[in-house]
């Protein structure tokens, strides 16, 4: 039975909708406006700013010091001026609507002494300087460039973090899977690591040449024991009086286990504990402990083929019998024992399955002994050519991953790096550590020795991709600019005879900012012309997601998997509207409910379900988030207090859809339109529509002129009035009230 909405101008509206909305549509524009109010932070006080967009590339770039370190120009805050004309008046003169920036800077001058090196001030000068013009966003989220409303359409990119894939067996002839991993910071170096078809694991710093994996691990400072130790456990061998070899006895190592020879109980010989062959559980250990066997025999054929986990050294002499990681033999053994001095020696336990032993393989090809020695390898390999000192090349790896001036892993990556090792540290560490690189050596091994738990990556996800929106893109044109501006101020500073009687504004020139943001407002492809047919066109060229421009794809390199529907879209990216053409899934629009998050992930809206029953609360998932949750759809028949009626419920979980009981169910969606963008949701009936002919039913709805006078539709989804309110042409009362 229809219901009676209320009337639109004289026409009465009757719902035929089967669900009630439990959640408005948000606004449309948000992500936009948003964005950028993050990037200027306009209406916050300078001293409670936080630590990004304008603010956090001031803090990044400041202070600036000469390169004798007698002055320093320091940052202390901005302020954004009102903007001189209107928006109305700038369309009409031709003009940017931009607001003056104005920076307090403050040159301090010091004294430095010149035995001990200690600094003292000698002079500090503030002054506000003019910053040149900051474009501003319009109410409707746009821009006015040279006269010219513009919109800047966010990007989907590749979020940065740590990634893991395979060549699908194309590489090598035999078809065989070469495992590789990645870590994509936001600024500063890319790593590679990745396996040989010998199994051999290489890297590789930003695309140059490979050097054994082993390399880099010896330049953090570890040493060829630390390494191995780092990656498998390591096992006593006792040497008895007579010359036998004897194993302790270690639970954790020895699970899993078939001893070669019967277990007997040392107060009962003839109670046999663990027969010979049989595989050692729990049970069968416990056994052997609590009859109190603190060791095993181990006969010459099992230690043969093993590896000395440490350093066999003769301390009558010092010298180093046998080195770390050698193979044994039978003449390893007999040298061992004709020496006479050792008892006891460590092997590494490698197990199968289990990691294998692809590291201990790497460091045996690997032929550098000590961390400078690798430091200085790594250099060569960067900079082939370049002459070096090993202080130099410890600085060059050293800046390379651990100075924030030149490394930027992001919170988003470091966010991602925490999800995919389940770890802990903090999202504000984003150069990396130590621990990050055996990190990711271990999960690739793990990868490599097919252990359960261990998977590689889908980039094509939407947990893999993030939305760089406008404040971001223009973040990352300011700091171009900055980084160009800082190096002037370093060369004036130095060069200047009389740096004393200079005043700030001396040094500071504006002028490669502005024309950095200049050429990005008119040059970009990410910088377009506003789409101004009519309202929906101009709300979709606001909400647009492309995977173009600086940093994405390019349509030639961009194959079929990423221009695919992923099931990681649903409610967040549309799967209908998109160009027909070459650019065919590379440009995609947000879904209705669909919002993006500080970390730059798409999220959309679920109601929780406990105990059958579906409940009022409201929870956005990312795709990261929504893994392993089962989800229904927003139709499923409920009775007056929200429990579900039907038996068996589809559902989806991981990518998949089951049938199945209502107590399984953990989210359920907010609305059927919640799937598909604006555009698409404003098709009446589309689920009757052949998904083709609905694309361009969309993208065709995007190019109906307005009539002079304009015509209520006969038939209409119930979303034309959220069209009408967020693309800012009708004037709309942010309150209520009644005008006399």
């Amino acid at each position: 039975m229809a219901k009676t909405s209320k009337p639109v101008g004289i026409r009465p509206r009757y719902s035929f909708a089967r669900t009630n909305d439990v959640l408005q549509i948000p606004d449309l524009i948000k992500v936009q406006k948003d964005s950028y109010e993050r990037f200027l932070q306009r209406y916050v006080e300078p001293a409670k700013r936080a630590d990004t967009g304008l603010h956090g590339i001031f803090n990044g770039i400041f202070p600036v010091a000469d390169f004798n370190k007698t002055a320093t120009l320091e940052y202390v805050g901005y302020v954004l001026d009102p903007p001189k004309y209107d928006v109305e008046e700038c369309r009409q003169r031709g003009i940017t609507y931009a607001a003056p920036m104005k920076v307090l800077v403050r040159l301090v001058m010091w004294d430095v002494d010149e035995a001990t090196a200690v600094r003292e001030i000698r002079d500090a000068k503030e002054q506000e300087v003019y910053f040149g013009e900051i474009p501003l966003m319009t109410e409707q989220g746009t821009f006015i460039i040279n006269g010219a409303e513009r919109v800047v359409v966010s990007q989907l990119h590749r979020s940065p973090g740590v990634f893991f894939e395979n060549d699908k067996g194309r590489t090598h002839a035999s078809g065989k899977l070469l495992y590789s991993s990645r870590i994509i910071p936001n600024r500063g170096s890319w790593v590679d690591f990745e396996f040989d078809h010998k199994d051999i694991l290489w890297a590789r710093i930003d695309r140059r040449r490979k050097i054994h994996a082993t390399v880099l691990l010896k330049a953090l400072g570890y040493s060829t024991q630390d390494i191995l130790t780092r990656f498998y456990d390591v096992e006593t061998i006792k040497i008895d009086a007579d010359g036998k070899f004897r194993r302790a006895v270690d639970v954790k190592l020895l699970e899993g286990q078939r001893l070669p020879f019967d277990v007997t109980d040392p107060q009962n010989p003839e109670n046999i504990l663990v027969k010979k062959g049989e595989k050692l559980g729990k049970l069968r250990l416990r056994k052997i402990t609590d009859a109190g066997i603190e060791s095993l025999p181990m006969s010459r054929d099992e230690l043969v083929g093993q590896y000395l986990a440490d350093d066999l050294i003769d301390y009558e002499t010092g010298e180093i019998v046998f080195e770390c990681n050698h193979k044994i033999t039978e003449k390893t053994l007999d040298a061992i024992l004709e020496q006479g001095t050792f008892d006891e020696f460590q092997i590494l336990h490698i197990q199968e399955p289990g990691m294998g032993t692809f590291l201990r393989d790497t460091l045996e090809a690997d032929k550098v002994d000590t961390p400078l020695e690798a430091a200085v390898e790594i250099y060569r390999r960067q900079r082939p050519g370049d002459p070096t000192s090993p202080e130099q090349a410890r600085s060059y790896f050293n800046s390379l991953f651990f100075a924030s001036s030149r490394y930027d892993l992001s919170p988003v990556g470091r966010l991602k790096m925490n999800f995919k090792f389940d770890q802990n540290i903090p999202l504000d560490q984003t150069t990396l550590l130590k621990e990050d690189f055996f990190s990711v050596v271990d999960y690739l091994l793990k990868l490599r020795a097919n252990i359960e738990g261990a998977r590689v990556d889908d980039i094509d996800q939407l947990s893999n991709r993030r939305v760089r929106a406008v404040g971001e893109l223009m973040e990352n044109q300011f700091r171009i600019g900055m980084v160009r501006m800082e190096r002037a101020i370093k060369e004036k500073m130095t060069m200047s005879p009389d740096l004393a009687t200079m005043m700030p504004s001396d040094l500071v020139n504006a002028k490669p900012v502005s024309a950095v943001l200049k050429e990005y407002f008119g040059a970009s492809q990410l910088s377009q012309f506003m789409d101004q047919t009519n309202p929906l066109s101009e709300i979709t060229n606001k909400r647009r997601l492309s995977a173009l421009g600086p940093g994405g794809l390019t349509r030639d390199r961009a194959g079929f998997e990423v221009r695919d529907v992923h099931a990681t879209h649903y409610g967040r990216v549309c799967p209908i509207e998109t160009p027909e053409g070459p650019n065919i899934g590379l440009i995609s629009s947000l879904s209705t409910y669909a919002r993006v998050n500080d970390f730059g992930f798409i999220e959309t809206p679920y109601l929780r379900v406990v105990d059958k029953r579906i409940t009022d609360e409201i929870v956005y998932l990312t795709a990261m988030q929504e893994e392993n949750e089962i989800i229904a759809q927003s139709g499923i028949p409920v009775d007056s207090k929200g429990v579900i009626q039907a038996e068996l419920v589809q559902a989806r979980k991981n990518e998949e859809y089951y049938f199945v009981t209502p107590e399984e169910i953990t989210f359920c969606d907010v609305s059927p339109a919640q799937l598909v963008s604006v555009a698409a949701a404003l098709v009446p009936f589309l689920e009757h529509d052949d998904a083709n002919r609905a694309l361009m039913g969309a993208n065709m709805m995007r190019q109906g002129v307005p009539l002079v006078r304009a015509e209520a539709p006969l038939v209409g989804t119930g979303l034309e009035w959220v069209v009408a309110r967020d693309s800012r042409v009708l004037i709309y009362a942010e309150n209520p009230g009644v005008v006399e």
